[in-house]
């Protein structure tokens, strides 16, 4: 089970209710596949491109737009353990933030010619599994790893490229 906040800090696309449906049946599938043993409180804050840019210039001290940012509240052992344990919010464990750039989101939706609705899913699980300890910054190994998992959950959910905005969740 997880305690998803979905905050729109941004007024660039419309926030319909076929891309919330999507982004909590992501964040469900994620740790479903992941083999999760805990209820995760996750954080989804979207925003445009400039709220973006000053975010990842504040945290990370580059001054430009992305297209998603990922906080992990988790610290994971190289055998997939959380390190140190859970931090709590009632019986949810934080698993961390995530930002999205829904403005950056329907550019390279049109860029890679799917939908919003699809680049937004990709994005959370991309995300997702950022805050569940994988990175692939330097490491073309576990690029090739995160890249097979996220097109998993996507499948696994119908969100393929040629989806259009309607999005049920099956």
């Amino acid at each position: 089970m997880i305690d998803l906040i979905l905050e729109n800090e941004q007024n660039k696309e419309p926030l319909t209710d076929d891309i919330k449906n999507a982004v909590r049946a992501v964040c469900e599938t994620v740790l479903a596949e992941e083999e999760c043993d805990f209820d995760a409180q996750i954080s989804i804050t979207l925003v445009d491109n400039e709220a973006i840019r000053l975010i990842n210039n504040e945290q990370r001290g580059i001054d430009r737009a992305t297209d998603v940012l990922s906080f992990p509240m988790l610290e994971f052992d190289s055998d997939g353990s959380a390190d140190g344990g859970y931090e709590m919010d009632g019986n949810f464990v934080m698993l961390g933030d995530i930002v999205i750039s829904m403005e950056r989101a329907r550019e390279q939706a049109a860029e890679y010619g799917h939908s919003l609705l699809r680049e937004t899913a990709f994005l959370t699980a991309h995300s997702m599994l950022h805050l569940l300890g994988y990175d692939h910054v330097d490491n073309k190994e576990d690029e090739e790893i995160m890249c097979e998992k996220q097109e998993k959950v996507l499948n696994l959910l119908r969100i393929t490229r040629d989806i259009g905005e309607k999005y049920e969740k099956k």
